[in-house]
């Protein structure tokens, strides 16, 4: 797996076959970031459920100025590390429970122009997610929420702007209603 555009277009990402991971496509991923690249200047991303830590490197490599990623599995975290170790820009990384880090982001008032949400698909952890993000205000106003799920349904009070299936893949944008 590659990173597909901007200033690190062609690097390697690595931890794509490791168990519980499940790499985000490339036609997926550039579809995704062609409809989000008025946004990506400057912005300070969520990476939630990091996995390889491939989306927020991306959101890195076109424009975003600093990234979060959060990542329970300590295996994946040092495959974060080896795979973020030659961004110039600012990167968290997070080791830590999806609950607890947005508990963390609240208590420091850190908020996201674009926060990518990946979660295992099994788990059905979108609604919960979204919820907290809205209910402790981590969203900037003009921000955005990207989820990418198989078959988990869910609805919050934010305004949908682009759906789209690929195979058994869904991607879902959502935009701050404020």
């Amino acid at each position: 797996m590659r990173v597909i555009s901007g200033k690190y277009k062609g690097k390697n990402i690595i931890g794509f076959d490791i168990d519980g991971t499940r790499p985000t496509m490339d036609r997926v991923k550039e579809s995704l970031f062609a409809s989000i690249q008025n946004k990506l200047k400057n912005s300070i991303v969520l990476d939630l459920f990091a996995g390889s830590g491939s989306l927020a490197i991306e959101a890195l490599s076109n424009g975003s100025s600093k990234a979060y990623l959060v990542e329970k599995n300590n295996k994946l975290i040092d495959i974060i590390k080896k795979n973020i170790s030659n961004i110039d820009e600012e990167v968290i990384v997070i080791n830590n429970d999806y609950k607890e880090a947005l508990e963390y982001f609240k208590s420091k008032n850190i908020k996201f122009d674009i926060i990518f949400l990946d979660p295992p698909y099994k788990l059905n952890l979108i609604q919960d997610s979204l919820n907290k993000i809205i209910n402790y205000n981590l969203l900037k106003d003009d921000g955005i929420i990207i989820c990418e799920y198989e078959n988990e349904v869910f609805n919050i009070n934010l305004n949908i702007i682009k759906e789209k299936k690929y195979g058994s893949k869904n991607i879902r944008i959502y935009k701050n209603v404020k």
